[in-house]
This record gives C-alpha cells, sequence and structure tokens, in this order.
C-alpha cells in the first residue's frame, strides 16, 4: 500500500528528487538506473548515487524490473579541490 505522502520522501537528497518523481518516471517508461538518472538526475549530485542508488534498483524491482539486467557505470564520488591546490601540483609537475 502507498502512502499519499510517500510520494514527498527524497530517494536523491543531492538533487531533490522524491518518490514520486521515480515512480512517474518508471510509470513513463524507464525501465533502468540509467533511464531515471537521465529522467529525474537521481544519482547525479556530489554522492554519485552512493545514496539513492540501492533505492532505485528497490522501486525497479518492485516494478519487476531488473537492474541488473543493464550495466550502469557509476562513478565515484569527487572532492572539492582547491585552486591553490591545483596550481601548487602544476608547478610541482614543471619542476620535474
Amino acid at each position: 500500500m502507498i502512502r499519499e505522502d510517500e510520494d514527498k520522501i527524497y530517494v536523491c537528497r543531492c538533487e531533490e528528487v522524491t518518490v514520486g518523481d521515480v515512480r512517474r518516471a518508471i510509470e513513463a517508461g524507464a525501465d533502468s538506473i540509467r533511464d531515471i538518472k537521465l529522467r529525474t538526475h537521481a544519482g547525479m549530485g556530489v554522492c554519485q548515487g552512493m545514496t539513492c542508488r540501492k533505492n532505485i534498483e528497490r522501486m525497479l524491482r518492485e516494478k519487476k524490473i531488473d537492474p541488473d539486467a543493464c550495466h550502469t557505470s557509476q562513478r565515484f564520488p569527487v572532492r572539492m579541490v582547491q585552486l591553490g591546490e591545483l596550481a601548487r601540483l602544476v608547478k610541482e609537475e614543471q619542476h620535474e
């Protein structure tokens, strides 16, 4: 049973994608994590899907869609880099 307020729960906090957004994407024909990512931007935030991917996979399985059948790449989270750090690296490379 689906509660009405459940649609407002965030699946992807980074991109503010809700359960309702993912459900609508699936109903519109999204049949893979990649399709959901393209339609909703879930998994494209700072954590690169480390938080939301398992929930999206579960939602696909509930609709009898096998997320393992379609291979999608997953990037590791990035970290912020100060411009000064980059400049220092360039200087070090020039001295080598």
